[in-house]
């Protein structure tokens, strides 16, 4: 067992838990009554990245409970006092993916946050490809896709029509050049996701979608990769009514920009330049250090 002294605390309706050191990378995980399954998998994921001789980056796991009403939340302070030192907590009283994914993102300290669903869907086995290009600066975002050529995936005939539909209304309807927005396997920059904050406004699943259309119409870096993907049968995400409030959400952003999201964004487009300069966070050390002049 890890040694380390469990800080716990509660901001703005957030409540927080566990070991304050900072890493280069954090993986998120965003968890709504997943009791029966979020200890095995913060085990797996932990025991994944803790057994890697060759990790070139400092790491920690935080679970983000998003309003449970099981036992989610007694079993990820349970995980935080196991390995304090790598594992941290954060439970918020109001429901929302995409909120709960903002708060944590924005109250991190790393230099690359990101998230996984909790049935660990993706392989872990990605998990370099997804984070190595952010950390050295190569790009600024990356996803995972399943509707890459290259992908392997094994999920139902519905769901998979139903996401291939979307993203292809995504393309014609907001001239999206990515292939998967939905893929629970997606990193950022923490400096690049604090400048796009505050134009997000979706807290729950159109978070990704609105999330990677602002990057895109700021000229950011996407770094898209193929994954092996497996569908867990007892997923709780309900695939119809999660197409739904997608679906919306391109509504509303056609509405909020006038026709074609794309050309209008790239009329608010911001300079982001700055963000792509190097910074020192953890054991990470960077292509150059930023130094004032003596």
């Amino acid at each position: 067992m890890e040694h380390s002294s469990i800080v716990s605390f509660e901001s703005q309706g957030v409540s927080y838990y566990g070991a304050p050191e900072p890493a280069d990378v954090e993986f998120m995980i965003p968890v709504y009554n997943e009791e029966s399954c979020l200890h095995n998998a913060v085990e797996s994921l932990h025991e994944y990245l803790a057994e890697r001789h060759n990790t070139t980056f400092s790491w920690r796991i935080v679970v983000i409970d998003n309003a449970s009403t099981d036992s989610t939340w007694n079993i990820a302070t349970e995980l935080t006092a196991q390995h304090p030192q790598s594992i941290r907590a954060m439970h918020l009283q109001r429901k929302g993916r995409g909120l709960a994914l903002k708060t944590a993102w924005m109250s991190s300290s790393a230099e690359v946050v990101t998230y996984m669903d909790a049935d660990l869907s993706t392989s872990l086995e990605h998990i370099d490809d997804l984070v190595l290009p952010l950390l050295h600066h190569e790009a600024d975002l990356a996803i995972g896709s399943r509707l890459m050529k290259e992908s392997k995936t094994a999920r139902s005939f519905l769901r998979d029509i139903i996401s291939r539909c979307y993203n292809f209304l995504l393309r014609s309807y907001s001239g999206a050049n990515f292939s998967d927005a939905q893929c629970g396997f997606k990193a950022v920059r923490a400096d690049v996701f604090r400048a796009l904050a505050p134009s997000i406004q979706d807290n729950e699943w159109f978070f990704d979608t609105e999330l990677l259309l602002l990057a895109q119409n700021r000229g950011l870096q996407l770094n898209q990769i193929p994954v092996y993907w497996v569908e867990d049968p007892n997923s709780s995400v309900h695939i119809i009514d999660t197409a739904r409030k997608d679906i919306q959400g391109m509504i509303r952003m056609r509405s909020r920009y006038g026709r074609g999201t794309i050309g209008a964004l790239q009329k608010r487009a911001v300079r982001m330049e700055s963000l792509r300069a190097p910074v020192f966070r953890g054991s990470l050390v960077p292509v150059r250090l930023l130094v004032p002049a003596v």
